[in-house]
């Protein structure tokens, strides 16, 4: 982890079956996922309760096809290093969240 100050003292909560983490004294909007609760009653893997980085695994997955699939088609290839500079402009602007 490296997003883990030395020294800070970090808050855990834990809500609806998601265990939280942030540090003493910030905001509770920063707060970022560290786990979940594990459901023995679910041994089975469902891909659309399932997140990676926040984001559900479908997403995740058809995100990392279209990074694939850019490198072997130039017209795609295109579009994506369009579509990083235009995130890169908006976050840059203040408009990521």
């Amino acid at each position: 982890m490296g997003s883990l100050k030395p020294g800070a003292n970090y808050i855990f909560e834990r809500v609806g079956g998601v265990v939280y983490s942030r540090e003493f004294g910030a905001d509770p909007s920063t707060r970022v996922v560290v786990g979940w609760d594990y459901d023995p009653s679910k041994p089975t893997f469902d891909p659309r309760e399932s997140t990676i980085l926040g984001m559900p695994v479908t997403k995740v997955g058809e995100l990392v096809a279209i990074a694939r699939a850019a490198e072997t088609n130039p017209t795609l290839n295109e579009a994506l290093e369009r579509l990083k500079i235009l995130y890169h402009l908006s976050k840059d602007a203040g408009n990521q969240t």
